[in-house]
């Protein structure tokens, strides 16, 4: 007997729910056919939209243009002074020197130092086509520092050209290298930046492939060889 009832309750809020759902979409029917009958009569409204979507997607371009134009307006620019780096953490030091490889024409140069980097803080391709594998040794206490010796550059040595397909293989560092670590770079064809070189790279305008010596002639012909 008390099943009924309830039976009904439930048809009845299902039926009303339905009727309020085909009276929303009756009306939300009527609404659009009456905007769409009124632009009809009204063309020049939809001109008006169009040319004011036109206009902000204009805006819109030009001002990422302009962005875009300043950043390379600001790489170009970009200078450090050594004991700017000198205050760096070790990984800030890692994406200033990204940022001077963009800056002297890397647009592709990125900081892949970490852990598990094998050797590698920064890569990056020059405008020559050739690759660069640039190991990074910040010294808090400047060219005071614990010099960079030949363990450091054994390991870019063995992972430089094997893992990462390097060209040109770097060590920089804010400081300063053993006289073992020197000779070591010489009979293995690896350029060192120690604090004296990065400040005329740092506070200059000159690319990195210009103020190191012997450095191996481009991958490929281009326009800038």
């Amino acid at each position: 007997m008390s099943r009924r009832p309830a039976r009904r309750r439930r048809r009845t809020k299902g039926q009303i729910n339905a009727w309020l759902l085909a009276c929303v979409a009756l009306v939300s029917v009527s609404l659009v056919m009456a905007l769409v009958s009124w632009l009809a009569a009204h063309p020049w409204v939809v001109l008006l939209g169009l040319l004011v979507a036109a206009a902000a997607g204009a805006l819109w371009l030009h001002r990422r243009q302009e962005a875009a134009r300043w950043e390379r307006v600001r790489a170009q620019s970009l200078r450090y002074a050594v004991e700017h780096l000198d205050v760096l953490h070790h990984t800030q030091f890692e994406y200033a020197v990204r940022d001077l490889m963009r800056r002297d024409g890397c647009p592709d140069a990125r900081q892949v130092g970490g852990r598990g980097d094998n050797g590698a803080d920064v890569k990056a391709t020059d405008p020559f086509g050739r690759r660069w594998v640039i190991q990074c040794k910040h010294r808090k206490a400047g060219w005071s520092g614990s010099a960079v010796g030949t363990p450091d550059l054994q390991v870019l040595n063995g992972t430089g050209r094997q893992i990462h397909g390097g060209d040109v293989l770097v060590m920089l560092t804010n400081g300063r290298f053993s006289r073992p670590a020197l000779d070591f770079a010489t009979s293995q064809r690896l350029h060192l930046v120690d604090r004296h070189l990065l400040v005329q790279w740092a506070a200059g305008s000159t690319p990195l492939w210009e103020l190191l010596r012997a450095v191996r002639p481009p991958r490929r012909p281009t326009s800038l060889s």
